[in-house]
C-alpha cells in the first residue's frame, strides 16, 4: 500500500540503493510509475506493505516501510531485491554494489568505488569535511539526521586522516 514518504512514521526501515549514475528525466518519471506500482502490491504473507519512496539527487532510490503496521518477511525482501535487480537490467546501471562510494563535489554527485575512495582520502582529495551519503542508515529518522553528513561522522571516517 502506497502512502506518502513523509506520512511515515521516523522508525520506518529504509533501504538505500544508489546509482552509479544519474537518471535522466525521461528515467525517473518511468522509475516513479514504476516504484508506486511495485509498492502498491508489495505484500508480506498477503498483508498489505505500508510503505514508500523517493528518489533523490536523480540517482538514489530510498524505499521505506512502516513495520509497526507489518514487518517485512524474507519473501518480501526478497521480491523487493528482484524488483531492484530488474530495474538495474532495464536502465543498465549498478543500485547494489555496496562497495561503491557516493560524495558530494561541490553541487554535483560523485560516485567512486570503495578503493579509489580510500586513495583520494590518502591523496587528501576527499577530506573530513566532505559530505558522504551514509546509505547504512536503516530508518527514516536516521535518513533525515544521519544520511548526508560530513565524511568524518560516518563509517567513511575511517579512510579520512
Amino acid at each position: 500500500m502506497l502512502v506518502e514518504f513523509n506520512a511515515l512514521p521516523e522508525e520506518s526501515r529504509v533501504w538505500i540503493y544508489q546509482a552509479n549514475r544519474s537518471f535522466s528525466e525521461e528515467e525517473l518519471a518511468q522509475l516513479q510509475k514504476q516504484l508506486a506500482d511495485f509498492i502498491e502490491v508489495w505484500t508480506a504473507h498477503g498483508k498489505d506493505l505500508e510503505a514508500s519512496y523517493k528518489i533523490v539527487y536523480k540517482r538514489f532510490i530510498v524505499i521505506a516501510l512502516n513495520q509497526s503496521l507489518n514487518n517485512a518477511t524474507g519473501c518480501s525482501i526478497d521480491s523487493s531485491v528482484r524488483f531492484i535487480q530488474d530495474l538495474e537490467q532495464q536502465y543498465n546501471v549498478d543500485l547494489m554494489d555496496k562497495m561503491n562510494v557516493s560524495y558530494k563535489q561541490g553541487e554535483f554527485i560523485a560516485y567512486k568505488p570503495l578503493i579509489d575512495f580510500k586513495k583520494m582520502a590518502k591523496n587528501n582529495s576527499v577530506s573530513k569535511n566532505t559530505i558522504v551519503f551514509n546509505n547504512l542508515v536503516t530508518n527514516i529518522a536516521e535518513f533525515k539526521e544521519n544520511w548526508e553528513v560530513p565524511a568524518s561522522e560516518s563509517w567513511h571516517s575511517r579512510f579520512i586522516k
